[in-house]
């Protein structure tokens, strides 16, 4: 059976290396890590790279004595450096039962799958180290972030695989919702990561938002909301046959009440994710089935230095 457009292949997820190196992913604000890499970090200390003179206070290195100033302003300065820090990059990519579903080219897990690649390769470029948490309601996968490929490749590979009748060779059972997923790894990510969340949000409430505002404390969010055009506009008047796999049923849009129920839901879900972001300085992307990723994602994240309400949507 052919499964382009419903299962990502990983052949193509690999191949998107290339089209990544247009992603601009250079942090937009403070960068605190531990281990040499592309960023200039906010820490001050003996470093590679000089960052100012200021006025020496006791307790400061002499061997930091920056003598030409010093003889210049008639007071002792010190030379003060910040060193090129590499920064952790966490993926979380919803392939919940409701991300399995498209009309157009792809479905929106498929979607998912290949923004991931996209932002993992242009963070292992940038030097930085990628890893994250693949989930669906049956299993996940989680990496923590490893240099160059070693992260990123294992996550690549669970999201090309189907759906199991098991979950063997994945390191426990799966999250029911993003909020499960995303509390879980609220005590993994460490202050100066990136995190980057693809989702269609669809369980998203302001009641179960915790796990966003505790992120946000010590990472910089990047929410890429996938959808399907069915989902913002309902179709045409009529009863139209739904499947998961498993159970058939009927989605009655007969009346004009009921398909503004639809589209309702829609908007007020992506209503909620922009409130919610703009509270907590995330930023936001909008990912849709029927458009390319690639040239999405290069021009939204050149702009991501904007809040929310700024930025343009795609």
């Amino acid at each position: 059976m052919a499964t382009e457009g419903i299962v990502a292949d990983l052949s193509e997820l690999i191949g998107l290396r290339e089209q990544a190196r247009r992603l601009d992913l250079a942090p937009r604000g403070r960068v605190l890590a531990t281990r040499t890499g592309g960023h200039l970090s906010r820490f001050r200390g003996r470093g590679m790279e000089f960052d100012e003179s200021r006025v020496y206070q006791p307790g400061d290195d002499p061997r930091n004595m920056d003598w030409r100033v010093t003889a210049r302003a008639g007071r002792p300065h010190v030379k003060t450096f910040r060193e090129e820090r590499e920064r952790p990059v966490w993926l979380l990519v919803d392939q919940g039962p409701s991300m399995r579903f498209g009309t157009r080219i792809a479905f929106k897990s498929v979607v998912a799958a290949r923004a991931a690649a996209l932002v993992g390769w242009a963070a292992i470029d940038r030097g930085d180290r990628v890893g994250g948490l693949v989930f669906d309601e049956a299993r996940h996968l989680e990496r923590r972030p490893a240099a160059r490929a070693a992260g990123l490749l294992p996550l690549l590979d669970r999201l090309a695989s189907p759906l199991p009748e098991s979950s063997g060779g994945c390191e426990g059972g799966g999250y029911g919702s993003l909020v499960e997923a995303a509390e879980h790894l609220i005590r993994l990510v460490r202050p100066g990561s990136l995190m980057v969340v693809l989702s269609d949000f669809a369980g998203l409430r302001r009641a179960n938002a915790g796990w966003l505002a505790a992120l946000a404390t010590c990472a910089e969010v990047v929410l890429l909301p996938v959808h399907d055009p069915i989902e913002i506009q309902a179709p045409p008047p009529g009863c139209y046959p739904v499947t998961n796999g498993l159970r058939r049923s009927l989605l009655d849009l007969r009346s004009a009440r009921s398909r503004e129920a639809y589209e309702e839901r829609f908007r007020t879900r992506f209503e909620t994710l922009e409130s919610l972001a703009r509270r907590h300085r995330a930023h936001v992307l909008r990912l849709s089935a029927d458009v390319p990723v690639g040239p999405t994602l290069a021009l939204g994240l050149g702009g991501r230095g904007r809040l929310i309400g700024e930025a343009r949507f795609l």
